[in-house]
Protein backbone atom coordinates (compact mmCIF):
# COMPACT_ATOMS: atom_id res chain seq x y z
CA UNK A 1 0.00 0.00 0.00
CA UNK A 2 2.81 2.40 0.90
CA UNK A 3 4.61 1.56 -2.33
CA UNK A 4 1.42 2.17 -4.37
CA UNK A 5 0.92 5.52 -2.67
CA UNK A 6 4.51 6.48 -3.43
CA UNK A 7 4.04 5.60 -7.09
CA UNK A 8 0.83 7.65 -7.26
CA UNK A 9 2.53 10.66 -5.70
CA UNK A 10 5.39 10.34 -8.18
CA UNK A 11 3.01 10.14 -11.14
CA UNK A 12 1.07 13.14 -9.88
CA UNK A 13 4.27 15.13 -9.45
CA UNK A 14 5.34 14.21 -12.99
CA UNK A 15 1.96 15.27 -14.38
CA UNK A 16 2.11 18.58 -12.51
CA UNK A 17 5.66 19.12 -13.74
CA UNK A 18 4.63 18.45 -17.35
CA UNK A 19 1.66 20.79 -17.09
CA UNK A 20 3.86 23.50 -15.59
CA UNK A 21 6.43 23.07 -18.37
CA UNK A 22 3.68 23.37 -21.01
CA UNK A 23 2.30 26.45 -19.26
CA UNK A 24 5.75 28.02 -19.23
CA UNK A 25 6.11 27.34 -22.96
CA UNK A 26 2.77 28.98 -23.71
CA UNK A 27 3.72 32.04 -21.65
CA UNK A 28 7.03 32.34 -23.48
CA UNK A 29 5.30 31.93 -26.84
CA UNK A 30 2.70 34.54 -25.89
CA UNK A 31 5.49 36.96 -24.99
CA UNK A 32 7.41 36.42 -28.23
CA UNK A 33 4.41 36.49 -30.58
CA UNK A 34 2.87 39.56 -28.99
CA UNK A 35 6.01 41.64 -28.43
CA UNK A 36 9.21 41.45 -30.45
CA UNK A 37 7.81 39.30 -33.30
CA UNK A 38 4.74 41.56 -33.72
CA UNK A 39 2.80 38.78 -35.46
CA UNK A 40 -0.53 40.51 -34.91
CA UNK A 41 0.77 43.59 -36.70
CA UNK A 42 0.22 41.79 -40.01
CA UNK A 43 -1.99 38.79 -39.20
CA UNK A 44 -4.81 40.69 -37.45
CA UNK A 45 -7.30 42.67 -39.57
CA UNK A 46 -7.35 46.38 -38.86
CA UNK A 47 -10.28 48.78 -38.47
CA UNK A 48 -9.26 51.60 -38.78
CA UNK A 49 -7.88 52.65 -36.44
CA UNK A 50 -7.06 49.48 -34.50
CA UNK A 51 -7.48 45.73 -34.68
CA UNK A 52 -11.02 44.46 -35.26
CA UNK A 53 -12.34 43.01 -31.99
CA UNK A 54 -12.66 39.23 -31.95
CA UNK A 55 -10.67 38.77 -35.16
CA UNK A 56 -7.16 38.46 -33.69
CA UNK A 57 -4.72 36.56 -35.92
CA UNK A 58 -7.42 35.67 -38.47
CA UNK A 59 -5.66 37.27 -41.44
CA UNK A 60 -4.76 40.85 -42.14
CA UNK A 61 -2.64 43.07 -44.33
CA UNK A 62 -2.46 42.75 -48.09
CA UNK A 63 0.90 43.06 -49.83
CA UNK A 64 0.53 43.70 -53.56
CA UNK A 65 4.09 43.81 -54.88
CA UNK A 66 5.58 43.15 -58.32
CA UNK A 67 6.39 39.46 -57.79
CA UNK A 68 3.33 38.61 -55.66
CA UNK A 69 -0.06 39.63 -54.31
CA UNK A 70 -0.56 38.07 -50.89
CA UNK A 71 -2.59 38.65 -47.74
CA UNK A 72 -1.31 37.80 -44.28
CA UNK A 73 -2.85 34.44 -43.49
CA UNK A 74 -5.23 33.20 -40.83
CA UNK A 75 -3.06 31.67 -38.09
CA UNK A 76 -5.84 30.83 -35.64
CA UNK A 77 -6.78 27.22 -34.87
CA UNK A 78 -9.59 27.27 -37.44
CA UNK A 79 -9.33 23.95 -39.28
CA UNK A 80 -10.61 25.17 -42.62
CA UNK A 81 -8.91 28.53 -42.97
CA UNK A 82 -6.19 28.56 -40.29
CA UNK A 83 -3.60 26.25 -38.74
CA UNK A 84 -5.97 23.85 -37.00
CA UNK A 85 -5.07 20.93 -39.29
CA UNK A 86 -1.35 21.66 -39.43
CA UNK A 87 1.08 19.54 -37.44
CA UNK A 88 3.63 21.15 -35.14
CA UNK A 89 6.36 20.07 -37.57
CA UNK A 90 4.61 21.74 -40.51
CA UNK A 91 4.29 25.03 -38.63
CA UNK A 92 7.97 24.92 -37.68
CA UNK A 93 8.99 24.09 -41.25
CA UNK A 94 7.10 27.09 -42.59
CA UNK A 95 8.65 29.41 -40.00
CA UNK A 96 12.19 28.21 -40.63
CA UNK A 97 12.11 27.65 -44.40
CA UNK A 98 9.05 29.44 -45.78
CA UNK A 99 7.62 26.22 -47.22
CA UNK A 100 3.96 25.36 -46.83
CA UNK A 101 2.94 21.68 -46.37
CA UNK A 102 2.23 21.48 -50.12
CA UNK A 103 5.80 22.58 -50.87
CA UNK A 104 4.92 26.10 -52.07
CA UNK A 105 7.46 28.73 -51.09
CA UNK A 106 5.69 31.72 -49.55
CA UNK A 107 6.57 35.35 -50.13
CA UNK A 108 9.26 36.60 -47.76
CA UNK A 109 7.17 39.58 -46.79
CA UNK A 110 6.53 36.95 -44.11
CA UNK A 111 9.97 37.18 -42.45
CA UNK A 112 10.88 33.50 -42.60
CA UNK A 113 14.34 34.64 -43.71
CA UNK A 114 14.93 35.67 -40.08
CA UNK A 115 13.40 32.73 -38.20
CA UNK A 116 16.14 30.17 -38.77
CA UNK A 117 17.83 31.63 -35.69
CA UNK A 118 14.92 30.86 -33.34
CA UNK A 119 16.06 28.56 -30.53
CA UNK A 120 14.46 25.12 -30.37
CA UNK A 121 12.77 26.01 -27.07
CA UNK A 122 11.43 29.29 -28.41
CA UNK A 123 10.12 27.53 -31.52
CA UNK A 124 8.30 25.03 -29.29
CA UNK A 125 6.95 27.98 -27.29
CA UNK A 126 5.67 29.80 -30.38
CA UNK A 127 3.83 26.69 -31.58
CA UNK A 128 2.46 26.01 -28.09
CA UNK A 129 1.03 29.53 -27.97
CA UNK A 130 -0.42 29.36 -31.49
CA UNK A 131 -2.33 26.25 -30.39
CA UNK A 132 -4.15 28.36 -27.78
CA UNK A 133 -5.50 30.94 -30.26
CA UNK A 134 -9.23 30.41 -30.66
CA UNK A 135 -10.50 29.45 -34.15
CA UNK A 136 -11.82 32.31 -36.26
CA UNK A 137 -13.53 31.36 -39.52
CA UNK A 138 -12.06 34.04 -41.74
CA UNK A 139 -10.84 33.18 -45.24
CA UNK A 140 -8.27 35.47 -46.83
CA UNK A 141 -7.71 35.65 -50.61
CA UNK A 142 -5.47 32.98 -52.08
CA UNK A 143 -1.92 34.18 -52.77
CA UNK A 144 -0.87 35.05 -56.30
CA UNK A 145 2.78 34.41 -57.20
CA UNK A 146 4.03 35.86 -60.46
CA UNK A 147 7.40 34.13 -60.28
CA UNK A 148 9.11 31.33 -58.38
CA UNK A 149 10.15 32.78 -55.04
CA UNK A 150 13.54 31.96 -53.48
CA UNK A 151 14.26 31.64 -49.76
CA UNK A 152 17.05 33.75 -48.29
CA UNK A 153 18.54 33.55 -44.82
CA UNK A 154 19.41 36.78 -43.05
CA UNK A 155 23.17 36.72 -42.32
CA UNK A 156 23.73 35.15 -38.90
CA UNK A 157 20.31 33.50 -38.74
CA UNK A 158 21.10 30.38 -40.72
CA UNK A 159 20.71 27.96 -37.80
CA UNK A 160 19.03 27.96 -34.37
CA UNK A 161 20.77 29.81 -31.56
CA UNK A 162 21.38 28.16 -28.23
CA UNK A 163 20.97 29.73 -24.79
CA UNK A 164 24.76 29.70 -24.44
CA UNK A 165 25.03 31.92 -27.52
CA UNK A 166 23.13 34.73 -25.78
CA UNK A 167 25.27 35.30 -22.71
CA UNK A 168 26.17 38.87 -23.60
CA UNK A 169 23.61 41.68 -24.08
CA UNK A 170 24.86 42.27 -27.63
CA UNK A 171 24.39 38.64 -28.66
CA UNK A 172 20.98 38.53 -27.03
CA UNK A 173 20.08 41.80 -28.71
CA UNK A 174 21.09 40.44 -32.12
CA UNK A 175 18.86 37.42 -31.49
CA UNK A 176 15.89 39.55 -30.50
CA UNK A 177 16.36 42.09 -33.30
CA UNK A 178 16.61 39.20 -35.76
CA UNK A 179 13.46 37.35 -34.70
CA UNK A 180 11.87 40.81 -34.62
CA UNK A 181 13.04 41.16 -38.26
CA UNK A 182 14.05 44.77 -37.60
CA UNK A 183 16.44 44.86 -40.54
CA UNK A 184 13.76 43.62 -42.93
CA UNK A 185 12.20 47.08 -42.84
CA UNK A 186 15.23 49.19 -41.93
CA UNK A 187 17.46 48.03 -44.81
CA UNK A 188 16.90 49.41 -48.33
CA UNK A 189 16.01 47.17 -51.25
CA UNK A 190 18.35 46.82 -54.20
CA UNK A 191 17.83 45.07 -57.56
CA UNK A 192 18.53 41.69 -55.92
CA UNK A 193 16.74 42.23 -52.64
CA UNK A 194 17.65 43.75 -49.25
CA UNK A 195 21.18 45.20 -49.25
CA UNK A 196 22.26 43.58 -45.99
CA UNK A 197 25.92 43.43 -47.00
CA UNK A 198 26.39 47.12 -47.77
CA UNK A 199 23.50 49.08 -46.25
CA UNK A 200 22.36 47.14 -43.19
CA UNK A 201 20.06 49.34 -41.13
CA UNK A 202 20.41 52.39 -43.39
CA UNK A 203 16.65 52.84 -43.76
CA UNK A 204 14.84 54.27 -46.76
CA UNK A 205 12.11 51.65 -47.17
CA UNK A 206 8.71 53.25 -47.96
CA UNK A 207 5.49 51.95 -46.36
CA UNK A 208 2.24 53.34 -47.80
CA UNK A 209 -0.89 52.89 -45.70
CA UNK A 210 -3.74 54.68 -43.90
CA UNK A 211 -1.04 56.80 -42.25
CA UNK A 212 0.15 58.11 -45.62
CA UNK A 213 3.69 57.03 -46.48
CA UNK A 214 6.21 56.33 -43.77
CA UNK A 215 9.87 55.76 -44.54
CA UNK A 216 11.98 53.55 -42.31
CA UNK A 217 14.75 55.55 -40.69
CA UNK A 218 18.45 54.90 -40.46
CA UNK A 219 19.09 52.87 -37.28
CA UNK A 220 22.83 52.48 -37.69
CA UNK A 221 25.33 54.00 -35.28
CA UNK A 222 25.83 57.02 -37.53
CA UNK A 223 25.72 60.15 -35.37
CA UNK A 224 24.45 62.36 -38.19
CA UNK A 225 22.04 60.13 -40.14
CA UNK A 226 21.36 57.32 -37.69
CA UNK A 227 20.81 56.92 -33.95
CA UNK A 228 24.44 57.09 -32.85
CA UNK A 229 23.87 60.39 -31.04
CA UNK A 230 20.66 59.24 -29.36
CA UNK A 231 20.66 58.20 -25.71
CA UNK A 232 19.53 54.72 -24.71
CA UNK A 233 16.38 56.23 -23.23
CA UNK A 234 15.59 58.06 -26.47
CA UNK A 235 15.97 54.88 -28.51
CA UNK A 236 13.73 52.93 -26.13
CA UNK A 237 11.11 55.70 -26.21
CA UNK A 238 11.09 55.56 -30.02
CA UNK A 239 10.72 51.77 -29.95
CA UNK A 240 8.00 51.54 -27.31
CA UNK A 241 6.13 54.84 -27.61
CA UNK A 242 6.59 55.86 -31.22
CA UNK A 243 8.19 59.19 -30.35
CA UNK A 244 11.29 60.64 -31.95
CA UNK A 245 13.93 62.28 -29.77
CA UNK A 246 12.32 65.69 -30.36
CA UNK A 247 8.94 64.37 -29.21
CA UNK A 248 7.36 64.22 -32.66
CA UNK A 249 5.22 61.12 -33.37
CA UNK A 250 6.56 58.33 -35.55
CA UNK A 251 4.27 56.62 -38.06
CA UNK A 252 3.20 52.97 -38.33
CA UNK A 253 3.69 50.20 -39.32
CA UNK A 254 6.40 50.08 -36.62
CA UNK A 255 4.81 47.96 -33.87
CA UNK A 256 5.20 50.38 -30.96
CA UNK A 257 2.30 48.93 -28.96
CA UNK A 258 3.83 45.45 -29.18
CA UNK A 259 7.30 46.59 -28.16
CA UNK A 260 5.89 48.48 -25.18
CA UNK A 261 5.25 45.09 -23.54
CA UNK A 262 8.90 43.98 -23.75
CA UNK A 263 10.93 43.54 -20.59
CA UNK A 264 13.54 46.14 -19.69
CA UNK A 265 16.23 43.50 -20.04
CA UNK A 266 15.21 42.68 -23.60
CA UNK A 267 14.95 46.35 -24.58
CA UNK A 268 18.41 47.00 -23.14
CA UNK A 269 19.78 44.07 -25.14
CA UNK A 270 18.26 45.37 -28.40
CA UNK A 271 19.79 48.80 -27.78
CA UNK A 272 23.16 47.22 -27.00
CA UNK A 273 23.06 45.43 -30.35
CA UNK A 274 21.98 48.52 -32.28
CA UNK A 275 25.03 50.33 -30.89
CA UNK A 276 27.18 47.84 -32.82
CA UNK A 277 25.55 48.28 -36.23
CA UNK A 278 28.17 49.96 -38.46
CA UNK A 279 27.43 53.59 -39.32
CA UNK A 280 25.91 54.17 -42.76
CA UNK A 281 25.52 57.72 -43.96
Amino acid sequence: MVRLATICVALLAAAVGTAQAQSDLVKRGDYLVNTIMTCGNCHTPKGPPAAIAGKDFSGGLRFDEKPFDVTASNITQDKENGLGNWTDAQIKTLLRTGKRPNGVQIAEVMPTAFYGIVTERDMDAIVAYLRTIKPVANKVPDPIYKMQLPHHAFPGSEKPYTEAMMRSPVEKGFYLATIGHCMECHTPLGPRGPEFADKLGAGGFDFPGPWGVSTSRNITSSKTKGIGAWTDAEIKTAITQGKSRDGSPLKPPMGFAHYAKMTDGDLNAVVAYLRTVPAKE
